[in-house]
């Protein structure tokens, strides 16, 4: 059982790459100086991080691709600030295309500008420039870095960061870090292309990643030391861009105490699920004795792509080490159908938060989109999401009174306005046989219920789905009991339907998208949360820095999504006219088993 107290957090001495200037803590970070490495840079306020594509690169010991890298080097290091430091990190942009950065998870109050999405809040950071953004650590938690233009995660520009708690609500005595990603032997431009082509009968055929862990091969990874009686943080960070992992430590209890950065209530579970950008941090209390060492297991896997043994899933085993040459303990093998599962629905948020009230609900659903053009696209809202041509933000600063208006931000922006403080509820429809795992810039929603889409609405599965119409289980509609749980990204599995619920507290422009890349997210799966426009033009200051940024490249920093005032879109790009019948619908069986739940169990 967690032992819960207010404890202070002591960095250790002395924290070389951490200044005081002003009364204001800034952190000092250079990444790419080896793995795990923290490097003291010579200036006092900033750190020069460069991205270049590297000429190749052999991560996983199979495939030597080239990669998208951070001061000449892949894997990116893990970045370490604490709880109420500033981190200033300055991007010098070596690529031939414009980059940005965005900090997954965190709401940056006041300061929307530096969420680093590409056409949203920001213009792209052109080739050969630089740019510093200034990430406040308000929340503890398990968050990420990585690239929000176009190709750049899946390419390899994606880094753990953890800030640390200030004060933590639990007792641990190490803090230990285990990030997953998955990496493909085709670089992202290649498969965009195959994806967007036109004339296309259908989405390409899958390709298979292999799994890293902490950065390199998954069969090669570091052994987690344990010293017998002592309690481990373990923070588990899914950076995948496309495929799902299962996380279990046999013979050790986890116990859940977060989720995407938001505090839990204790949760004890055999293991989790991590959909793409997901993450988890459990306590494990070492063993009394030393005798054995242990195994952790972290499974690769994806059910809407063929399953062949040893290429789906691709099943990773780590050591828990007490002593070198202890020997393994073995353990009973129990089926996944045996073990108790992490459940959202059954968590707890620690914040103790009620459940919010729902003044609107906006309803969204995932869908196939192919064009007269033959192009397979994907949408949330009425049509694919495409980038305006001026950033939604500036879009919201420059058009007054009609900020308020949704049309102003384009019809491929999928804009929906929120007034200051409104409660939404997110009704998230997935009709189809691909899982989608939504991630919502600006804040947490609040999971309010799953449950069944309307067998009136499903459409068939993908050809090489592991499963068809026929066999889809029955899913029960369940809802939240208490305090209902936070997080910013929700996995929606096939054929069913999750509500969110979120507070429009925080002013700004927010995508709401799968973090499938590129496949969903890049082919259109993202719409725009623009929340109190009239507020923010009344508050916010956008650095000068980002204006001018705009202007060498030629893209505009006023009026609506092409530059123009009131709706007038001249000029904007063609819309995409839907193929009829594009996205058909089949009744799912009335006669479906239902399937076995096993939920976590909640400490009291």
């Amino acid at each position: 059982m967690a032992r819960i107290r207010q404890r202070r957090i002591v960095p250790p001495e002395p924290y070389p790459w951490r200044r005081v200037i002003g009364g204001v803590t800034l952190v000092l970070v250079c990444w790419g100086i080896g793995l795990y490495r923290e490097y003291q840079p010579e200036a006092d306020t900033y750190v020069e991080t460069a991205q270049t594509l590297l000429p190749h690169t052999f991560r996983d010991g199979i495939v030597h691709r080239r990669a998208k890298g951070v001061n000449g080097q892949v894997p990116v290091p893990p970045v370490y600030i604490n709880q109420g430091d500033t981190l200033l990190l300055t991007v010098h942009n070596e690529l031939d295309v414009p980059t940005s950065i965005h900090s997954h998870g965190l709401r940056h109050d006041g300061a929307t500008y530096m969420d680093g999405a590409a056409m949203v809040t920001q213009c792209g950071i052109p080739p050969g420039e630089s740019f510093t953004y200034e990430i406040y650590g308000a929340q503890a938690g398990s968050y990420w870095l990585h690239g929000h233009r176009k190709d750049d995660v899946a390419d390899g520009l994606r880094a753990p960061f953890i800030v640390r708690d200030k004060y933590s609500p639990y007792e641990y005595d190490e803090d230990v870090l285990i990030y997953l990603e998955d990496w493909y032997p085709t670089e992202v431009p290649k498969k965009m292309a195959e994806i967007l082509a036109p004339n296309s009968v259908g989405p390409p055929a899958p390709t298979f990643a292999t799994g890293l862990v902490n950065g390199y091969s998954g069969n090669d990874s570091r052994p987690i030391q344990f010293v017998p009686g002592k309690r481990y943080r373990i923070r588990v960070i899914s950076m995948s861009s496309t495929m799902y992992w299962r996380f279990t430590t046999p013979g050790h209890k986890l116990e859940i105490i977060e989720a995407d950065g938001v505090t839990s209530e204790p949760c004890l579970v055999d293991g989790f699920t991590l959909a793409p950008a997901q993450r988890y941090s459990a306590i494990v209390t070492a063993h009394e004795s030393g005798d054995f060492n242990f195994i952790y297991n972290c499974t690769m896997y994806a059910d809407f792509i063929p399953r062949i043994p040893g290429l789906n899933p691709r099943i990773y085993t780590g050591l828990i080490e007490y002593q070198r040459d202890a020997p393994i303990k073995q353990m009973e093998v129990v089926g996944d159908d045996q073990l108790v599962w992490a459940d959202d629905l059954s968590m707890h948020a620690l914040h103790g938060e009620p459940a919010l009230p729902m003044e609107r609900q906006v309803v969204l659903e995932t869908r196939a989109f192919i064009s007269t053009e033959r192009i397979n696209y994907r949408k949330l809202g009425t049509l694919p999401y495409t980038e305006p041509l001026v950033p939604s933000l500036f879009t919201a600063m420059s058009m007054g009174e009609q900020a308020m208006d949704p049309r102003v931000y384009g019809p491929q922006a999928q804009a929906y306005v929120v007034p200051l403080n409104q409660s939404v509820e997110i009704l998230l429809k997935n009709p189809q046989g691909q899982p989608h795992s939504q991630h919502q810039h600006g804040g947490w929603f609040q999971i309010i219920e799953r449950g069944p889409v309307d067998r009136s609405e499903l459409e068939e599965p993908p050809a090489q789905a592991n499963f068809s119409l026929a066999n889809v289980p029955f899913i029960p509609v369940r809802r939240y009991s208490g305090i209902p749980m936070s997080r910013d990204t929700v996995d929606v599995p096939p054929f069913s339907y999750v509500k969110l619920r979120f507070r429009g507290d925080n002013p700004g422009v927010h995508l709401h998208h799968c973090h499938l890349n590129p496949t969903h997210s890049g082919a259109g799966l993202s719409i725009t949360f623009v929340v109190a426009p009239d507020v923010l033009q009344k508050t916010l200051r956008i650095p000068q820095a980002l204006y001018e940024m705009c202007a060498r490249q030629g893209i505009k920093t006023e009026g609506n999504a092409v530059g123009n005032w009131g709706l007038d879109m001249t000029g904007l790009p063609p819309v995409p006219v839907e193929l009829p019948n594009s996205s058909p619908k089949v009744p799912l069986p009335t006669d479906a088993p239902p399937s076995p739940i096993n939920p976590p169990q909640p400490i009291n």
